[in-house]
């Protein structure tokens, strides 16, 4: 049963939730490249060990770039961040900074990897993160599909095989089914040959009015 909604009418009904735009120029020229230089951080934090006296200096950095930025915070739905549409990950640092390649009612495909920051141990990405990935995948499947602002009900994820970090990998997934407020989602998580290494399925549910 399909119950695909056009842009505007039901898609636009959003329960309690605000209505957020995309920002323009994805930030200007200088965010993109302040996300990626934050993620290498990301990166480096988990992945080095410096002598105390490095340490010190990258603490003070640190330091400096919260006091920095921190006159600028601004209210949910304002910021930059999550909202550059252009970037890997939206310009999240939450999120994976995959890039998205397909993105209408058939489905979603995104392509990316799992960086050292994500690592659980032995080359493999943490188990957490994938169903980090799962989850912003069906959001973005909702939306792409045309259903109005919907929360994750339920997410189940199937381990496959071990997920490598600093391997092209590609996401890619579609609406099974609609009832009423209720989409069913599926979605598979692939290396560059089509293995399967997780595959997953969520019900995603329709905000009633006022619902946060």
């Amino acid at each position: 049963m399909s119950e695909r909604v056009e842009r505007g009418g039901e898609y636009e009904k959003h329960g309690g939730f605000p209505v957020y735009r995309a920002v323009e120029d994805n930030g200007g020229p200088d965010f993109g490249r302040f996300v990626e230089g934050m993620r290498t951080v990301q990166d480096l934090a988990v992945s080095t060990a410096p002598p105390p006296e490095v340490l010190a200096q990258a603490a003070e950095q640190a330091e400096a770039l919260a006091a920095l930025l921190a006159p600028y915070q601004v209210p949910e739905g304002e910021q930059t961040g999550g909202r550059s549409i252009g970037l890997p990950g939206r310009g999240s640092l939450l999120m994976l900074p995959w890039t998205v390649e397909k993105f209408d009612a058939t489905g979603v495909r995104s392509t990316g990897v799992f960086r050292r920051f994500h690592m659980g141990g032995n080359g493999a990405a943490h188990g957490g993160t994938l169903p980090l990935l799962f989850d912003d995948m069906f959001g973005m499947i909702t939306h792409a599909y045309g259903r109005p602002i919907s929360r994750t009900a339920y997410l189940h994820v199937n381990y496959r095989k071990i997920t490598p970090i600093d391997t092209p990998l590609v996401i890619e997934g579609q609406v099974d089914r609609v009832d009423g407020r209720k989409t069913f989602i599926t979605a598979k998580l692939m290396d560059s040959e089509g293995t399967v290494l997780a595959d997953g399925e969520a019900l995603m549910l329709v905000l009633l009015a006022g619902q946060p």
